[in-house]
């Protein structure tokens, strides 16, 4: 009997162990990836944008010098990553007028593995936009022009996906996932 109580215990304890830690394991593995190794060109460094060459999309099993592939459950989208660090200060999100196209951009706190915020066709619409992407705590003004995304951790997961209708509309949609932009608040870009 003492001996399957402490089984059992010890099955709890591992339990909650994996259940508490694992998510946040997982997630330093998938931001080291990024930060470090990239995929395929080398590191992506923070607070920039990685959109997945053009090649990969239409081949990503046989494209040329490539180590790593970004892959999903569907290949109709085109995929931008980045990891963004906040703790500087807020960052300046563009997006380039869509054209009615589906597209978009989700903002995930890597600490709770929660999605907190949307640009794109569903939230936003598909005009051009630029957004003010603020970490916890922050009360600068928001500038005219711009609407504020505010995070509640200072590290923040960004995904986008373009959709591409097709092979002859790979080229347009990789053209807009190209001019999502980040920039630094700092850095004097207009608006």
């Amino acid at each position: 009997m003492e001996h399957r109580l402490l089984f059992v215990s010890i099955v709890v304890v591992v339990w909650f162990i994996v259940i508490r830690f694992l998510p946040a394991m997982i997630l330093s593995v998938f931001k080291r990836a990024i930060l470090v190794k990239g995929f395929g060109e080398g590191p992506i460094p923070m607070n920039t944008l990685y959109t997945q060459p053009q090649e990969q999309f239409a081949d990503p099993l046989h494209s040329a010098g490539s180590r790593l592939t970004i892959t999903g459950v569907n290949r109709d989208t085109i995929i931008t990553i980045g990891w963004l660090d906040l703790r500087k200060g807020p960052l300046l999100l563009h997006v380039p007028d869509m054209s009615e196209r589906y597209y978009s951009l989700q903002f995930t706190d890597p600490s709770k593995n929660a999605v907190f915020a949307y640009v794109g066709k569903r939230t936003t619409g598909t005009g051009a936009g630029a957004y003010l992407i603020s970490g916890p705590g922050w009360n600068g003004n928001v500038p005219q022009g711009l609407s504020q995304i505010s995070s509640p951790n200072h590290s923040v997961l960004l995904v986008g996906r373009v959709l591409v209708s097709g092979d002859r509309d790979l080229p347009a949609a990789y053209s807009l996932s190209k001019q999502i932009k980040l920039t630094h608040i700092h850095s004097g870009v207009s608006i």
